[in-house]
């Protein structure tokens, strides 16, 4: 009797919406749904940060180099389809949400075709975001419009730029993306989902902006760039457009035209909700050119700007809350790996810095691996009582020697484990340890040793404690575990050497005055920031985590501003902002730093 082949069966796809460009929008239903895929067919503009996360196989449209290149919006559909039959877990991911664009109704329609079920995750409006992080308040009612549609919380009209362009504008629908997704006289789909006009039903015939059975609520217009200005500019409430910054007064002269005040009050807004977010406020009437100088300011112009217009932007000032955080536009050089430098850039962003991380140290083996191999046998033999790890790279040289003689976490069996620093405990955590001992003040060697306990006879059944660490650490806590009546093995689990030099742009912002700030978290970090990418400018703040870090940055011509109430990192990072606050007020800056803060002279650089 043949045997019967069975296919392996068809998950639904889900279509995602990545939201805006801060990652910290995603929804927790986008976040799970995105760690349980195979493979993520994205946007070419879905935020890095949201692909960087990501597990899964990333195919990402318009990515020539990649191993699988997705050329346009037709190959990534059709990528899609096929890994959906192969049985894989498939997401396509849209930045925004996917209801917003006609490419997300097209997908949904080409998988009803196929007959592969499909979900949608919502994804946060960029157009109601970066309104918000403008700090604009719309109230109720309220209009979302686009030059390439209008849309509103019923559902999305897409049509062509109403000013002519042959291509749909906005970050869905850029080349290489075609504008034959979803063509006019495209007929509604029904079923999967579905209501009686498709799903979620139809808009836009009351604006004169579409059939009401489109798909998804996407009515399709009967001319490309078909849009009723004069249903806008009499829209009640707040309007906030989406454009190309090119349609910034072309929008504003049609709002004017058909009625709305030349001094209605109008904020554009460039690269929302990101750390580089720019707002102007104006009139309709002046918007053009006041908004002329920001979209000027940099070498790439933005793709795409957010014009929020009605009376409640005159309330900007009293509700801006991205846009003036203490640190906000300013760029700070991290001078750490990208591991180690994560939690200090983290609350960098948290207080509206660009972090501009710069490895200054790499890690290598030691020159020799007997001491470390006979450091593994005796751990597994039961020669230690305690072992003390100082650093995540301590703990991953330890782990991958481990392993190497195929043992896991069941090898710490019976030994006490202590680490300094949450990044060193989570890096244990992940081995599959959960730390005995972390400090309870101050994450350093110093705080370890506060919290070390003395050599008890009757209670340790052994005196030996393993230290893995640097080839360059102080010897504070190996003293300090001896004085406690402790025999410490110390042995050399990696090697700190100097860095490669940054790249030649990086050395020159660094040497120019485009660095708005240095964060050292160490002596090492200034000698060899200094050594790999040479001194930082003189208007540069220098903020240091404590005075041994001060000291070295002194004996080597730096100027320190800010010096940490205490030896951690959010310590320095409060710090800094404080200094950035004061600093704000005296000169009567709000919101991104429009030059560098005077510097006083309180010592020359040598």
């Amino acid at each position: 009797m043949a045997t019967r082949r069975t296919k392996k069966p068809v998950s639904p796809v889900a279509l995602v919406g990545a939201g805006p460009h801060d990652p910290g929008l995603l929804t927790v239903l986008a976040v799970e749904t995105l760690a349980a895929a195979d493979v993520v067919v994205a946007d070419p503009d879905v935020p890095s940060a949201v692909i960087e996360s990501l597990s899964a196989e990333v195919l990402k449209i318009g990515d020539l180099d990649a191993p699988k290149p997705v050329r346009d919006a037709e190959a990534a559909t059709a990528a899609v389809v096929s890994r959906a039959r192969a049985g894989e877990k498939v997401v396509r991911l849209y930045a925004s949400d996917p209801w917003l664009t006609r490419i997300g109704a097209a997908d949904a329609q080409s998988l009803a075709k196929a007959k592969i079920p499909y979900r949608v995750v919502p994804g946060v409006s960029t157009s109601a975001a970066v309104a918000t992080y403008a700090g604009v308040a719309p109230g109720s009612p309220v209009t979302f419009a686009s030059t390439s549609g209008v849309f509103s919380s019923s559902g999305s009209v897409n049509s062509g730029s109403p000013f002519g362009g042959s291509e749909p504008v906005g970050p869905l629908t850029p080349p290489p993306f075609g504008t034959s997704r979803l063509g006019v006289g495209a007929r509604p789909m029904s079923g999967l989902g579905g209501g009686p006009l498709g799903v979620g039903g139809g808009f836009g015939a009351p604006l004169g902006l579409g059939a009401p059975t489109g798909f998804g609520g996407l009515g399709v217009p009967s001319t490309p760039g078909d849009v009723d200005w004069g249903a806008l500019a009499g829209a009640p409430g707040t309007l906030i457009v989406t454009a190309s910054p090119a349609e910034i007064g072309k929008v504003a002269t049609a709002l004017v035209e058909h009625g709305r005040p030349g001094d209605t009050p109008v904020a554009v807004t460039v690269d929302g909700t990101t750390t580089d977010q720019r707002t102007v406020a104006s009139t309709l009437d002046r918007i053009e050119a006041d908004a002329a100088p920001m979209l000027n300011a940099t070498a790439t112009p933005p793709s795409e700007v957010v014009i929020s217009i009605g009376q409640v932007v005159g309330s900007r000032p009293k509700l801006s809350w991205w846009e003036t955080r203490a640190l906000f536009g300013w760029t700070v050089l991290v001078p750490r790996t990208k591991e180690q430098a994560a939690i200090l850039s983290d609350s960098l962003r948290a207080h509206g810095a660009s972090p501009l991380e710069v490895p200054t140290i790499a890690v290598e083996p030691p020159r020799t691996a007997a001491p470390m191999e006979r450091a593994i046998t005796g751990l597994v033999s039961g020669r230690y009582q305690w072992v003390a790890f100082t650093s995540v790279n301590a703990v991953k040289a330890v782990q991958e020697k481990v392993e190497e003689r195929s043992l896991d976490a069941r090898a710490f069996a019976g030994v006490k484990v202590a680490a300094i620093g949450e990044a060193t405990a989570d890096a244990l955590r992940a081995f599959g340890i959960r730390p005995d001992l972390i400090p309870s003040g101050q994450q350093s060697s110093e705080g370890l040793l506060e919290d070390w306990p003395e050599f008890d006879e009757s209670l340790d059944l052994l005196d030996r404690v393993l230290l893995p660490r640097a080839d360059i650490a102080t010897d504070t806590l190996v003293a300090g575990v001896k004085d406690r009546g402790w025999q410490v093995d110390e042995v050399t689990a990696y090697r700190t050497v100097r860095a490669a030099p940054p790249p030649a742009p990086i050395r020159e912002a660094l040497k120019g005055g485009r660095v708005d700030a240095v964060v050292f978290t160490s002596s090492s970090t200034v000698r060899n920031l200094v050594g790999i990418a040479g001194k930082p400018h003189e208007t540069t703040v220098i903020a240091v985590i404590g005075p041994a870090t001060a000291a070295t940055a002194q004996e080597l011509g730096l100027r320190v501003d800010v010096q940490a109430a205490e030896a951690s990192v959010p310590a320095l990072v409060t710090a800094l902002a404080d200094f950035a606050a004061e600093h704000r007020e005296e000169l009567g800056k709000v919101g991104p730093l429009a030059a560098r803060l005077p510097k006083p002279r309180r010592g020359s650089r040598r």
